[in-house]
């Protein structure tokens, strides 16, 4: 893997006030590699180019980490990663906050496998990939998580079932979907919407954190 990379991790990251260790760093960039090897088999990114994948896919994923864990504060959690196609943000959550239990379900078999095979790889005991689909799921989650997966009505409605009592949903968004927020269903809350800033981009983020309630 290439010093540039490592070079806009790092500096990604510190942007972020994230204190990655050397050996996430390495983890985070042989996810990247391995994304690149199998990409071609598993179609798991339309992106080809690495410096695309490390804003598009691994710093996107790490403006996750520290809103996830002011939420958990550190404590073990269950969290569930819902059309998680190669493992974003469930692998980066995984090597970045090893006390968490990152489960990433795809409907798709291979990205399913591609996850097991990141997990086997690089050895993360907390991480494991699942190939089904959401609305199957009974195992209660504490947290459960989505980025660029559907709009928030569908996201909370199909992965209800799986939700922990006392859980909530956090979906990463682009620009604060109004629209989406208006339309969910009477008996789910927003009760925060945290504007995310991506290092390198001048784009739009943004996190819904959504739970039960009137």
């Amino acid at each position: 893997m290439s010093v540039s990379l490592e070079v806009g991790l790092r500096s990604g990251a510190k942007a972020l006030n994230l204190s990655l260790s050397d050996e996430q760093v390495q983890l985070l960039l042989d996810y990247v590699a391995l994304i690149q090897k199998w990409n071609k088999v598993y179609n798991l990114t339309a992106l080809r180019d690495p410096a695309d994948m490390l804003t598009h896919h691994l710093l996107d994923s790490l403006t996750a980490v520290a809103p996830l864990s002011r939420h958990t504060q550190g404590q073990p959690t269950k969290v569930l990663d819902v059309g998680s196609g190669g493992g974003l943000p469930g692998v980066v959550l995984a090597i970045c906050m090893p006390e968490l239990d990152v489960s990433c379900v795809d409907t798709v078999a291979k990205k399913a496998a591609f996850v097991q095979q990141v997990a086997a790889s690089l050895k993360l005991p907390n991480l494991r990939g699942i190939h089904a689909r959401v609305e199957s799921l009974l195992d209660p989650y504490p947290v459960i998580c989505s980025r660029a997966f559907a709009s928030l009505p569908d996201f909370v409605t199909w992965s209800r079932r799986a939700l922990a009592e006392g859980g909530v949903w956090m979906a990463m968004k682009g620009k604060q979907p109004q629209d989406e927020i208006k339309a969910l269903p009477a008996d789910v809350k927003v009760f925060h919407v945290e504007p995310l800033t991506l290092p390198g981009l001048d784009v739009e983020r943004c996190m819904v954190w959504m739970k039960p309630g009137p």
